[in-house]
């Protein structure tokens, strides 16, 4: 991996874990972060009360990139889907809650959550 792959990845990962801890400090509750299965990865999966929800996090290290279409089209969303299924399969216990997408973007600091950013009829 180069260096400009290494940061990338170090930015990531700083994100995600911004994302966890703004989410908890929201009253989440964080079921696992980086979650993957045969049919892709969803950054976090938290619960909101009766609410499951999954969370595709952005990170960027300039502002003004916070629009869903530039970080989840709709390849994405539908990966995210499918993936989310794959877990509800896993884990039935989760099975009948509500079910929720969001997008959480991250940029030096600052945190802008869009919550139901899409839905599974993409």
């Amino acid at each position: 991996m180069n260096k400009t792959g290494t940061a990338k990845s170090r930015l990531g990962k700083q994100g995600e874990e911004q994302a966890a801890a703004f989410l908890k400090s929201s009253g989440m509750e964080i079921i696992t972060q980086n979650y993957r299965s045969k049919t892709g990865e969803i950054d976090i999966i938290a619960l909101d009360r009766e609410t499951i929800i999954f969370i595709e996090v952005k990170t960027w290290s300039v502002f003004g990139m916070e629009d869903l279409k530039y970080g989840v089209d709709i390849k994405k969303q539908r990966k995210i889907i499918k993936t989310a299924k794959f877990f509800l399969l896993e884990n039935r216990k989760y099975s009948n809650m509500t079910i929720r997408f969001d997008v959480i973007f991250v940029s030096n600091n600052s945190i802008n959550h869009l919550a139901s950013a899409f839905m599974e009829s993409v």
